[in-house]
């Protein structure tokens, strides 16, 4: 059973999108009919959060708007490869794009592409958490004796690559701890998750979806969640927050979803909206994948959708400056800490 906290969150997310969701049949002033197959370009490898989730929401959506959604992972680069190609595609309503609707905000930091998340439409489905995961061949049978470890050396930590989710959990660990590591990055969550059970990295911050079947295997082991909320999984148990170890540890957590570029057809975006209201936020598989994965069903488009994400994007931004790994000042973006 998901934490009583992390079911007020959920229950209170969902009440918001109901009401975003009540407006937007008024916005369909035109129902918009596509005339041929809709890319998403997922940015990662296959089989980590983002594509899972997209999968699953492109699936509810695709019966209403009558055409074929095709999903086509394009990673590298940590998701910017794939964002970029959505950016330059022709803004007629076929190609989107998907993942954390975070780094829209954060690659321009990171002087890879010139992105904005107002660039955007966005269309959320869940919130993912980050989990402090251990080879189960490892000594580390909790965080605290992983931490006194990593305080001493530098201990190899897989992620999907730099301002990956992965990442971020990790430079806030670093930072709020004084822990090491050495970076080992990967074209996906997946990739970087077996790389962990196959004893080719002895740690993996990657998110909890991404994690899940591996800790059921027993293939990993979890030592803490990267949040201020314990997270039970079917199969797993409950796994500690971090903020049981680290007081005042700073919010990492994930938005996931699918993004529309702006200039598009206003009918495009009015009838993915509607179809948003009437198939994502009532989607028992989606609901069902959350709990199974560990994950909160957020389901959130326009204004709130933004206004969920906007606070992770300050967050990241100067987790990045912090560590020195910003090529451009995040203020100088518009992003105020």
């Amino acid at each position: 059973m998901t934490p009583l906290p992390f079911r007020r969150l959920a229950k209170a997310t969902v009440l918001a999108a109901a009401f975003a969701c009540s407006l937007a049949p008024g916005l369909a002033q035109a129902q918009w009919k596509p005339t041929k197959p809709i890319t998403i370009i997922v940015p990662w490898a296959a089989g980590g959060a983002t594509d899972q989730v997209t999968r699953l929401a492109a699936a509810e959506i695709e019966a209403g708007l009558g055409q074929k959604i095709v999903v086509v992972n394009q990673p590298g680069g940590a998701g910017s490869i794939g964002t970029k190609a959505t950016m330059d595609a022709p803004k007629d309503g076929y190609t989107w794009t998907a993942g954390a609707a975070k780094q829209l905000g954060t690659y321009p930091v990171l002087g890879m592409i010139q992105s904005k998340v107002d660039d955007f439409h966005l269309f959320l489905a869940v919130t993912n958490v980050s989990i402090v995961s251990v080879n189960p061949g490892t000594p580390y049978q909790t965080f605290p004796q992983l931490l006194e470890a990593m305080k001493a050396n530098p201990l190899p930590v897989a992620t999907a690559g730099n301002s990956s989710s992965g990442h971020f959990a990790m430079e806030a660990i670093a930072k709020s701890t004084g822990a090491k590591y050495r970076h080992v990055t990967y074209d996906g969550g997946n990739p970087a998750v077996v790389s962990t059970v196959s004893g080719e990295t002895q740690i993996t911050t990657q998110l909890a979806p991404e994690q899940s079947e591996m800790l059921k295997g027993k293939r990993l082991r979890a030592l803490a969640v990267v949040g201020e909320q314990a997270l039970t999984i079917e199969g797993v148990g409950t796994i500690p927050p971090i903020t049981q170890f680290v007081p005042n540890f700073p919010k990492v957590t994930t938005g996931f979803g699918i993004f529309i570029p702006k200039g598009v057809p206003a009918e495009v975006v009015a009838t993915v909206e509607k179809l948003w209201a009437e198939k994502v936020v009532t989607s028992e598989k989606l609901k069902k994948y959350a709990a199974d994965r560990g994950a909160l069903f957020t389901p959130l488009y326009g204004k709130a959708a933004f206004d969920a994400v906007w606070p992770t994007v300050v967050t990241d931004a100067y987790l990045l400056q912090d560590a020195g790994l910003a090529k451009v000042s995040p203020e100088s973006l518009g992003i105020k800490r």
